[in-house]
């Protein structure tokens, strides 16, 4: 377990928030930026550690989002560090897709061993999440000859036009952008929690139900879809964990009508459940799995593995002038060493202990509804009566902002829900402080909305 300086104690509010020199960044920020970004609380970032974030004011901040489940081995962890400065001092970029080095093909290799299954499989690097979805709904159709694809609601795979149109989490991420690529079908995605007919099992046969019986005796035929992409956890739309043999059935399905099965472990993959894929929690070899966020501990870095016989596209049907940069693969090698080292071990027995500190608090706090997950990928959904389940969303908005006030950095998901994504390096001592912070928070809401 790295042993870290936690630059004294955490958190630590010294100013107002935002304080003066942040207010003046933000403001020189939002003048010269793009207004299509979504900024939740003013931090104003100027370095970090661990799994603490300090602000330009020097306010100290205890961070479970991790950059949205990037920063897997914390901030500036020193052995990333090193990799980083070493490569760079190299070699900075050569284009791996027009000429060979090392950093790019070690990390194929280690990624290809590492995949779930037997047989040989390859390795297509690009720079994101987004990207490594877009090539693997290209190399689904070039493969397969099949036009259709199959998506989930509440999945976010990414914002690009490809990634998009599979996206089916909000609507403020499609809007204006029409047409979107054609021949793409989205079904409900089970969810235990809010599943109509009560039962683990018959959320998830409806969710099948909904592609056999009525995408494929209605609207496509099952031999005009090249795949199924699915998140492993769905992540933004609410951290939802599906029932034990929900992927192993989807996994069937595609098999019967020669369907390809992508897992889109993007936020879900390297470590952060406790395994390196999510997938394995449920013995799952998908056909294609998409990477990135975790996967080069905070340098820009996506990735794309399928068995040989699958990435079958010829030279120049595909590539990136970035994707596979030589830091990037270097970051990533250090990462990986990192994550089987330990960190992996850390995500679950922190995770044991975060869940069961969250459990406890719903036995206190009667906003919380569920409280789900693997891993340190964990999530409470709130809602303002338990029998009802309304989604508690103005509630959960104020928790967020009122748990940054107080140093906590947090994010919400789904409609009401919070995601906990630290970075995989915090303790027993960190998950007691948010959780601490959290139900600080919740009793100081309004009277309505107190503990019970």
């Amino acid at each position: 377990m790295l042993m870290r300086d936690r630059m004294n104690h955490v958190p630590q509010i010294v100013t107002p928030l935002p304080g003066p020199k942040a207010s003046k960044l933000i403001a020189l920020d939002e003048r010269y930026t793009s207004p299509s970004y979504t900024r939740v609380y003013p931090l104003a970032v100027a370095k970090g550690e661990g799994a603490v974030i300090e602000d330009v004011d020097g306010n100290r901040f205890l961070d479970f989002n991790a950059g949205i489940a990037v920063c897997s081995t914390g901030h500036c962890h020193p052995r990333i560090v090193k990799a980083i400065q070493e490569q760079a001092s190299r070699l900075i970029h050569m284009s791996g897709t027009d000429f060979y080095y090392g950093p790019q093909a070690e990390l194929a290799r280690k990624l290809a061993e590492l995949a779930p299954g037997t047989g040989n499989k390859r390795v297509c690097l690009t720079n994101s999440g987004t990207e490594a979805v877009e090539a693997a709904f290209k190399l689904a159709r070039y493969h397969t000859k099949r036009k259709h694809m199959i998506a989930f609601f509440g999945a976010f795979h990414g914002r690009t036009m490809g990634a998009l149109s599979l996206t089916a989490s909000k609507v403020t991420q499609r809007a204006g952008f029409a047409p979107l690529i054609p021949q793409v079908s989205h079904v409900d995605y089970p969810n235990c929690y809010r599943c109509p007919l009560q039962t683990p099992a018959g959320c998830c046969f409806d969710c099948l139900d909904q592609i056999e019986n009525k995408l494929f005796k209605r609207t496509v035929s099952p031999d005009e879809v090249a795949a199924i992409i699915v998140e492993p956890i769905q992540g933004e739309g609410g951290y939802i964990v599906p029932p034990p043999e929900f992927q192993q059935r989807l996994r069937s399905l595609a098999q019967r009508h020669g369907i390809l099965l992508i897992a889109d472990e993007v936020q879900s993959g390297m470590g952060r459940t406790g395994k390196m894929f999510a997938m394995e929690h449920w013995g799952v070899e998908p056909d294609i799995i998409c990477l990135a966020k975790g996967i080069a501990s905070g340098m820009p870095l996506g990735a794309i593995i399928a068995r040989d016989e699958i990435m079958d596209w010829p030279p120049g049907s595909h590539a990136s002038t970035f994707g596979g940069n030589p830091v990037s693969c270097a970051a990533a090698l250090e990462t990986i060493a990192l994550l089987e080292e330990d960190l992996i071990a850390n995500a679950t027995r922190i995770g044991e202990y975060l869940i069961g500190r969250l459990r406890d608090l719903q036995t206190r706090q009667e906003l919380i509804g569920d409280v789900r997950g693997k891993g340190l990928m964990l999530g409470i959904e709130l809602v303002r009566d338990r029998e009802t389940k309304e989604p508690a969303v103005a509630e959960r908005n104020t928790i967020v902002q009122e748990c940054f006030q107080k140093g906590l950095l947090l994010l919400g998901c789904g409609a009401s829900s919070i995601r906990f994504c630290p970075p995989l390096v915090i303790d027993q001592a960190d998950a007691d402080t948010a959780v601490e912070i959290l139900d600080e928070v919740m009793s100081e809401m309004p009277p309505a909305r107190r503990a019970i």
